[in-house]
This record gives structure tokens, C-alpha cells and sequence, in this order.
């Protein structure tokens, strides 16, 4: 399959995805955003730092929530998704809370951004988080562009599922209830699937069902960001995640889920990557 087929496949799979997450009040609540007191999970917030006064990109941004949210904390905020029906209520979202002049979103591929954002744009923090690397083929590309995006000093914040925790599923699940094998660590091969529920409403039937994803191993995460000029400054494991990965995890507070009992293996990670101020872009 080409390159256009699997993105048009996963471009309309998040295009119908759009309505039905801007009704959720679990995943995606906007309730504590238009009282203005909204905050990404902690994760997040301790490896992109503070942001206020800080020109911050924000890649597969989705709607718009947390990209809004960073604009309240003073940001100027570029969010980019290649959603076009996202991307619409993003600007919505924006102008209801009169924050169009703090956050501008763009309708971009990732691996086109440079081409949809003006010349010569530099961002002192990148955030991609939760769930974002899976769609994307070719983290090489993900990585040179970081780099070229990046103002001289300035990181990207990566929180994403930790892909030791994506060889497993629930859909494999053994007899006492734990997640299954599923997908190989190394496998480097697309994951192909025809899912019509969706993550925050079960009860929603997807017509477009067919998604494709890949696992990225951590070296070959760490391994790109580093050949592309980075310098990794923080990296870190979590027993927790922020989404119900596995029937079997359990939360108590409704940010974060985690083993039942023992630590298994990790659920997420974070790191900070960043860029050589003597780093000369493509």
C-alpha cells in the first residue's frame, strides 16, 4: 500500500472521530477550558515545563484542547493536525474563548508541517503526546523535522504509550483477565485493523474502520531524535497512563491508570530532547 492509501485511511478514521469526541465529558472534557481552568495531565506538564511567553507547536494536536489550554497559560500556540474537521473546531473553540489571537491551528500532514507553517518558523517547545507516534511510518522524518523546527536550545516534550505496553492488547486477553501478546516489539511492520468502536464512546459505530499504525521501539525513537541533532536531557518510565490501555488497569482518580497489583511492565514514557544551539538544520 502507498503512502497516500494508509494516511487517507487514517485521515478519514479521525475525521468521523472528531464529532464524537467533541461530545465526550471523560476523554476529552472541555469544561475545565472554558472556565479557565484547565491543565495538562503531570506528565506532560514536567517535561514541556512552563510555557508562558514561549512560542510553542503543538504536532497532531487534534481539536485543540490542550493546544487552548497552553494558550491560557500564556503561550502563543501553533496547533497542526491533519484533520481538516478537527482542525475547523479547533479555530471554533479558539474563538468562543477569544483566544484566536494566542493560538493559531493549521491543517497539515505531519511530515509536511515545514511546508504549512511560514518560513523560517522556530518553536522554543514542540509537544506531542499521547497516542501520536503510532500513526506515524517513518520516525527518521519525525526526527529531522523536530530539529528543523526547533529554535536553537529550545526541546521537544514527548509523553506517548510506551511501545513495550503495545505488544500487548485486551483483545488477547488470557483467561485471568491480562492483556494478551499482540504485536511484536520488533515487527517494524504496519499493524493493519478494522475497529468500528471508538476509545471514548464505546457506543459510537465508526464507518471508516480501517486504521493502520506502527510500534516504534524506543531505540529507534531515542536513536532518531539523537542522529537529528538533539541531546536527550530527561527520560523517564511511568507505571501509570492516562486512558484505560487494558480492561484489567485500574484508577483511583480518574487521571491515571495502573496495574492492578504489581508494576508489570511500563505503561508510558516522556523525555525532553534538546536542540544543539551549534546544530545547523538541513
Amino acid at each position: 500500500m502507498t503512502e497516500p492509501e494508509w494516511r487517507a485511511a487514517n485521515q478519514a478514521n479521525w475525521n468521523e472521530r472528531v464529532a464524537v469526541h467533541l461530545r465526550s465529558r471523560t476523554h476529552y472534557d472541555q469544561a475545565r477550558l472554558r472556565a479557565g481552568t484547565a491543565s495538562l495531565d503531570p506528565i506532560v506538564t514536567d517535561v514541556l515545563g512552563p510555557v508562558a511567553g514561549l512560542d510553542v507547536l503543538h504536532l497532531q494536536c487534534h481539536f485543540g484542547l490542550d493546544s487552548l489550554t497552553l494558550a491560557q497559560q500564556g503561550a502563543q500556540v501553533v496547533g497542526l493536525d491533519f484533520s481538516t474537521p478537527a482542525i475547523e473546531a479547533a479555530q471554533d473553540l479558539a474563538a468562543e474563548l477569544g483566544l484566536s489571537d494566542q493560538a493559531r491551528f493549521v491543517m497539515s500532514d505531519v511530515y509536511e508541517a515545514a511546508a504549512a507553517l511560514p518560513d523560517q518558523a522556530r518553536f522554543d517547545r514542540i509537544l506531542v503526546s499521547w497516542g501520536a507516534l503510532c500513526w506515524l511510518p517513518d520516525i527518521t522524518a519525525w526526527a529531522r523535522l523536530i530539529a528543523r523546527l526547533l529554535k536553537p536550545g529550545g526541546w521537544l516534550a514527548l509523553a506517548d504509550a510506551h511501545p513495550a505496553a503495545y505488544v500487548f492488547d485486551s483483545a488477547t486477553a488470557t483467561p485471568d483477565g491480562s492483556p494478551g501478546w499482540y504485536w511484536p516489539y520488533f515487527a517494524r511492520e504496519p499493524l493493519v485493523e478494522d475497529r468500528s468502536e471508538d476509545y471514548a464512546d464505546p457506543s459510537a459505530i465508526l464507518r471508516n474502520t480501517r486504521t493502520w499504525e506502527w510500534l516504534h521501539p524506543l531505540s529507534d525513537v531515542i536513536g532518531a531524535l539523537l542522529a537529528s541533532g538533539l541531546r536527550l536531557d530527561r527520560f523517564v518510565e511511568y507505571d501509570r497512563i492516562p486512558w484505560a490501555m487494558f480492561d484489567c488497569l485500574a484508577t483511583d482518580d480518574g487521571t491515571f491508570w495502573r496495574w492492578p497489583n504489581k508494576a508489570w511492565l511500563p505503561l508510558s514514557y516522556a523525555l525532553r530532547a534538546i536542540l544543539d544551539p551549534q546544530h545547523q538544520p538541513d
